[in-house]
């Protein structure tokens, strides 16, 4: 997996305010990185530097083995972006933008059709492509946006929360879309939205006040919930009781919360330990009547204010 984006000790100062902090970080060839973090940690300011769009205080930054400074045009090349906002040019239609982006980026004649066309489907934008873009609701500006940013199918895709608007079946679709191209791009996605971490995401950073506070994959960030891997079950109210005298003797098991009062019990593992088979048995062998079991992931939201408010 070749490094296809490079970051040391990237740092930015607005006079005395440091909103980015000496960090560093590489993305290699097929990952999708989530890049989370609180309002105001520096998620975006980190992006626009990598992107050209705001100088570097100190640090160093490249794309494919392109300095962002000494060789701004070949990184940039190199880079689809979309911006925080969608800012697009609302008195143009929707085939005259991208059209422009496309004779921007180098391409002409049948290239540019070829190029639109392909983008136009790929966010099925074919029901508003002659529309004035300033009549276009959110979430379309949203999908033209990130059009523009793979129109001419580059190798780096910087996306700052990319299915920001967007409805539950468009945010499926671009989520699809990231995930196709994903084994060919390195892709940075910066976004609220904890699922996005679990649905396209192979690694996840999270920054708070400029620096790095989490660098993992989902799993492990996952894994630092409190009720990690922890077994839910719900029974019927008579066997209640006798479940949880059961449970207590289990050396795997740290406590047991009873969630409601209609049979639904939570084990705790000690140390995020994986007991969901031994419950099992433990729920078949003394003839318990389960009427559903299942693992906890985790909680990310409460694994998330753990790393930034205590930061």
């Amino acid at each position: 997996m070749g490094q296809m984006i490079t970051i040391e000790g990237l740092t930015k100062r607005f006079g005395s305010l440091t909103a980015v902090d000496n960090i560093s970080l590489s993305v290699g060839r097929g990952e999708v990185l989530g890049f989370l973090g609180p309002n105001g940690a520096g998620k975006s300011t980190t992006m626009k530097m990598l992107t050209g769009y705001l100088p570097i205080t100190s640090g160093r930054a490249s794309v494919c083995g392109f300095d962002v400074v000494s060789d701004a045009i070949k990184a940039r090349e190199k880079i689809g972006y979309l911006p925080e906002g969608s800012p697009l040019y609302g008195d143009m239609s929707c085939l005259l933008f991208l059209n422009f982006v496309a004779e921007i980026r180098g391409y002409r004649g049948a290239q540019v059709k070829d190029k639109v066309n392909l983008a136009i489907e790929r966010l099925e934008l074919e029901s508003v492509i002659n529309k004035p873009i300033e009549t276009l609701s959110k979430g379309f500006k949203r999908r033209l946006g990130l059009a523009q940013s793979i129109l001419h199918d580059p190798d780096v895709l910087i996306l700052d929360e990319p299915t920001d608007g967007l409805d539950p079946n468009q945010k499926h679709q671009v989520r699809g879309l990231i995930k196709d191209m994903a084994p060919d791009k390195a892709i940075i996605i910066s976004t609220h939205l904890l699922e996005e971490v679990a649905a396209v995401c192979s690694r996840a950073i999270i920054i708070s006040e400029g620096k790095i506070v989490f660098d993992g994959t989902p799993e492990d960030f996952a894994a630092r919930s409190s009720i990690h891997n922890a077994v839910t079950i719900r029974l019927t109210g008579e066997d209640l009781d006798r479940v949880g005298n059961e449970i207590e003797s289990m050396e795997d098991v740290h406590r047991i919360e009873t969630i409601n009062e209609t049979g639904v019990l939570r084990l705790i593992p000690k140390d995020g330990a994986v007991i969901v088979e031994k419950v099992s048995l433990l729920m078949r062998d003394k003839g318990f009547k389960v009427d559903e079991i299942f693992v906890e992931r985790g909680h990310l939201d409460e694994v998330f204010r753990d790393l930034t408010i205590a930061n």
